[in-house]
């Protein structure tokens, strides 16, 4: 059963400029891999955040360094959770969250469907 769908959308030259402004930013949202990456695969990364958020109804229990963006072998994208957000999700009855990302002509957006086996979480 779908818990909740969430979508973000994010603008790389202003997500490049505010970071670029504010560097503190970066260990706030984002895990020590994730930092090492260029800017437009973190604005993605940004997205799939934001957008895991929307889809969970909120941030309650939810931190920005406990969602790490990975990568299947295949390179389909998934949630590396850890921490609080991981027993958060746990907690809410979630058994899977699927992700899709994609950046072309200075976007980079993000879709996330939280799921449950059974009913309504």
């Amino acid at each position: 059963m779908i818990i909740g769908i969430g979508v973000d959308l994010v603008d790389i030259p202003r997500f490049e400029a505010q970071i670029a402004r504010t560097p503190k930013l970066l260990p706030r949202l984002f895990t020590a891999a994730e930092q090492t990456l260029k800017p437009h695969s973190m604005a993605a990364r940004y997205a799939a955040k934001e957008a895991l958020i929307k889809a969970l109804g909120g941030s309650e229990g939810v931190h920005w360094t406990d969602i790490e963006v990975a990568a299947e072998p295949s390179g389909r994208p998934v949630f590396a959770l850890t921490g609080e957000t991981a027993e958060t999700i746990r907690a809410r009855g979630i058994t899977a969250v699927h992700l899709s990302l994609s950046h072309d002509a200075g976007l980079a957006t993000a879709y996330v469907i939280a799921e449950s086996a059974g009913g309504a979480a």
